[in-house]
């Protein structure tokens, strides 16, 4: 059997099993909210529909650390873990949406929508969007103490004090302070010392996406199977650029993607107001008076589809776009490189060589 034919075997039987263990522990906890109330159940729903398909990046950057490690082929802790941060992604994104004001995800309404349109529907009193927000920050919650619990189940090896533990601790942290920070970058950004503001976006794209997406869930499942330190570090070297071209390629098609690939509408990146280095690269390369057209509408959640294409014009003709394809390859070639030096077997180098390869070219 060929290399690739075993790779397709195993991961999808991963991602099956992770799928599976999501399933059983929602379906019980949704016995034991059921016996709270009935009317919990648009909540479950959520985070059904939620952790229900999607890429499974961050579990699979965990099997194949796991997998480079030494640890056995879909056990049953790899898999825990594997949903473990299915959830915790599921919680990220609710909260992302109502931060964002995005209406959208996966080309469907966002948890806060759906549950604005659950209160409209029903006839209910009182304002539907503050209902919608408020419900969603419960979910998203709830999806976080989820999380928690399935990390907790892996057993001693995710116990307190453990690698694993505090690779996940300090994945959890950083996220937050990178929300923070890409905020407050929002509202600041645009009286901020502007030759700092790539900087700033860098270090945003960093903890808000980069480390929890890749660096921290490959070193997770390193953890998990016993990994030496060297080994440990030599995935951060690998993961963190590839996180980082990640994201990047992410903010290009925020502003460039096609909407039935996305799931978003084009340009919502623009209406949500987001300071990214792709950005943060135009206002500083276009011109005084193409800069502050854009510093005056991003972030208009009115924003019309002209003024949209005349941003995607500064930010193509100032070279800003060009100069973010440049990151994006240099970051994909540092990670390739430092992957080219990691000890693996043949078949988890191969599999994360092709996560590497979907993450910097992905259209959606």
């Amino acid at each position: 059997m060929s290399i690739s034919e075993q790779l397709r075997i195993e991961q999808t039987a991963f991602v099956a099993a992770v799928a599976g263990e999501l399933t059983d522990f929602l379906t019980t906890r949704q016995s034991l909210m059921a016996a709270i109330s009935p009317d919990i159940d648009p909540i479950m729903g959520s985070i059904s529909n939620l952790v229900t398909g999607g890429k499974r990046l961050r579990a699979l950057m965990c099997y194949w650390g796991w997998r480079g490690a030494g640890g056995e082929q879909e056990a049953e802790e790899i898999v825990t873990a594997g949903s473990a941060l299915e959830l915790f992604q599921a919680a990220a994104l609710i909260h992302d949406d109502i931060i964002d004001r995005s209406d959208t995800r996966r080309g469907g309404p966002s948890v806060h929508r759906r549950f604005s349109q659950l209160h409209q529907a029903q006839g209910w009193a009182l304002d539907s969007e503050r209902f919608g927000h408020a419900a969603a920050i419960l979910t998203g919650d709830l999806c976080l103490s989820f999380s928690e619990e399935a990390f907790t189940d892996i057993g001693e090896q995710a116990g307190a004090g453990s690698r694993a533990r505090l690779i996940f601790n300090l994945m959890r942290a950083e996220v937050m302070a990178g929300q923070y920070l890409d905020i407050l970058e929002e509202v600041a950004g645009p009286v901020r010392d502007r030759a700092g503001a790539v900087t700033r976006a860098q270090s945003i794209i960093r903890f808000k996406s980069a480390k929890y997406s890749t660096e921290h869930p490959l070193a997770l499942g390193g953890a998990l199977a016993g990994a030496p330190d060297e080994l440990l570090r030599g995935y951060s070297a690998f993961a963190l650029p590839l996180g980082e071209a990640f994201q990047l390629r992410d903010d290009v098609l925020g502003v460039f993607g096609d909407p039935v690939t996305t799931g978003k509408p084009a340009g919502d990146d623009l209406r949500e107001g987001k300071r990214t280095v792709l950005i943060a690269l135009a206002l500083g390369q276009a011109s005084t008076a193409e800069s502050a057209f854009i510093d005056a509408k991003l972030g208009s959640p009115d924003l019309g589809d002209a003024d949209v294409a005349e941003i995607r014009r500064i930010i193509e003709e100032s070279g800003a776009l060009q100069a973010t394809e440049v990151l994006i390859t240099e970051f994909g070639a540092a990670a390739y490189d430092a992957l080219e030096q990691l000890p693996l077997d043949e078949l988890p180098k191969t599999a994360l060589r092709k996560l590497a390869e979907a993450t910097v070219s992905r259209a959606s």
